[in-house]
């Protein structure tokens, strides 16, 4: 994949019903039943980690958002959704925003990152599996995995995750 290509750009506040438009057609409405989003509702995403992918017809082809959240009173990133259009998969560009927001992620100070995820994927990017989170149902406890930022330690974050920044 040539990166140059590729229009790596912040979401702006006026794309964001097209990117949850592009969100519909890769991961279909029904998400929205997911546990994590329980912790999204009413909340803003902190913009400076959305980022979205254009082909040069301007379409959308790839998003990320990043959510405050707390696990008990330690605050942390939600990652989620991360999507790429069924046409465009494969071609490494999931990766390619895995890795650019995680920097951009640790420069701006985090230390933590979850996600709902599966480890298959997300173990490439150094993502583990937390025993000790919970996460608001129907989620899979197995697939509740968390990422270190700036060499934080994670072994003690535990309890409820809970929103955090109403909009």
């Amino acid at each position: 994949m040539e990166q140059n290509l590729i229009n790596l750009q912040l979401e702006k506040q006026n794309d964001f019903w097209d990117v949850e438009n592009f969100y519909d057609v890769c991961l279909s409405p029904s998400r929205e039943a997911l546990g994590s989003y329980r912790l999204r509702e009413n909340v803003k995403p902190i913009m400076e980690l959305c980022y979205l992918t254009r082909d040069k017809t301007g379409a959308i082809f790839s998003a990320i958002r990043y959510w405050p959240i707390k696990i008990e009173n330690f605050e942390c990133l939600l990652l989620g959704p991360l999507a790429v259009h069924p046409i465009r998969q494969g071609e490494g560009h999931g990766k390619y925003l895995m890795g650019e927001t995680l920097q951009k992620a640790e420069e701006l100070g985090w230390k933590a990152v979850i996600l709902i995820g599966d480890l298959s994927y997300y173990g490439q990017f150094n993502f583990n599996i937390s025993n000790f989170i919970e996460f608001p149902q129907p989620t899979n406890p197995n697939r509740i995995l968390i990422r270190s930022l700036n060499n934080f330690r994670t072994d003690n974050i535990r309890g409820k995750a809970r929103k955090w920044g109403m909009s």
